[in-house]
């Protein structure tokens, strides 16, 4: 009786553990932003610009992700727009045959510039927004009339006919205004929203007292979140993710590690998500030493947490372990030393209390000063 199922477990487990084929490719074209966000996602030791990849170096990059079967690259920061080979870089996705997708601040390009984008053939466009008003906005950013500039930026998108994602980052200073988050993406002409909530890696993780929203704000935000969903069907698309720390079970990150999509640094290390180096005991390699489906397919790094052998209890034995794949690493090492423990973000996980316990605690904290990202 027992043996369909335990042919069908053995099925999955093979299936998991097989290479898949990446879908997309985050290219963190330069760390290089006007923006000095409090819970960006770039790391505290940042690339400069003398050790960025060469415009030739990139276009190479993108063709070999293409001849994998990567079908998107997201033209990522820092601010992409601090490069000013952007439109030819641009240029090389496009004739690599990716779908691209420009992920920017707004800060930092010009109506020449865009204009020249999405002559080149610029598929999509993200937009950061860090409130809905100048003053809130400005302050989070830390950079003064950074909101006036994104409106500007929403409108030149608006007349070219791209699609347009809103990304707003929540935290506790400026999740009370969800519902004039989502009024302002339905105004500007936003197909899809990302809420965002703060992942606290990094500069997250040094301004987690002021940014960590209280359980409260959380559960507030999922009822409006879900009327709007509602309410806007067939005008916006709208993703929302409880934030790991006040989650019962953790995400599926990335889809599990080393699965759908992967990150080219801005020196060209490869890695299976953004946050990953934030793992010491991994050594990530680069597109200059290894071709990029080599490093995908036998890398090190990729193959330490792919598919679900390398799973301990409860993870092992867990009916979750195809859904949310362990959830996420980095996140696990950085609680326990260990990556491939469970996340606390889990309830099964010895450390879940505690770290539900820490988020509670810096949500009440009433702090509401940032340290600012530098460079």
């Amino acid at each position: 009786m027992n043996v369909p199922l335990k042919n069908a477990e053995q099925d999955m487990r093979a299936a998991l553990a097989r290479t898949p084929v990446p879908m997309a490719m985050l290219a963190e074209l330069t760390h290089r932003c006007p923006l000095k966000c409090p819970y960006c996602s770039n790391p505290l030791e940042m690339i400069r610009k003398s050790r960025e990849l060469d415009t030739e170096t990139w276009i190479d990059v993108f063709h070999q992700a293409a001849a994998m079967g990567v079908l998107h690259v997201h033209l990522s920061g820092g601010e992409p727009a601090s490069r000013r080979d952007l439109p030819e870089l641009l240029t090389g996705a496009r004739e690599a045959d990716l779908y691209t997708n420009l992920i920017t601040s707004g800060v930092g390009l010009t109506a020449a510039k865009f204009a020249d984008l999405a002559e080149r053939g610029l598929d999509h466009v993200q937009l950061s927004i860090q409130g809905v008003d100048g003053g809130t906005a400005d302050r989070i950013g830390g950079y003064k009339g950074g909101f006036e500039k994104k409106m500007e930026v929403a409108d030149w998108i608006a007349k070219e006919g791209i699609p347009l994602t809103i990304n707003a980052v929540m935290h506790r200073q400026n999740l009370d205004r969800l519902a004039d988050t989502i009024d302002l993406s339905v105004k500007l002409g936003a197909r899809r929203l990302e809420v965002a909530h703060t992942q606290y890696h990094g500069w997250a993780y040094k301004n987690r007292t002021a940014l960590m929203p209280t359980m409260g704000q959380v559960k507030r935000g999922g009822e409006i979140v879900a009327e709007a969903r509602e309410r806007l069907k067939g005008t916006l698309v709208i993703d929302y993710v409880t934030p790991d720390h006040l989650a019962d079970f953790p995400k599926p990150c990335m889809g599990g590690w080393a699965r759908v999509g992967l990150n080219v640094t801005p020196e060209g290390k490869v890695l299976p998500c953004h946050a990953a180096e934030t793992i010491t005991t991994l050594e990530f390699e680069n597109v200059k030493d290894r071709p990029l489906a080599e490093i995908w397919d036998n890398g090190d790094a990729f193959r330490a947490y792919r598919g679900v052998d390398w799973m301990q209890d409860p993870c092992q034995s867990c009916d979750r372990q195809a859904k949310d794949f362990g959830g996420c690493r980095c996140q696990a090492f950085a609680w326990t030393g260990d990556a491939a423990a469970v996340d606390p973000a889990c309830s099964k996980s010895p450390l879940h209390g505690e770290m539900r316990a820490a988020a509670i605690a810096d949500g009440e904290v009433q702090a509401d000063e940032f340290e600012y990202r530098l460079m």
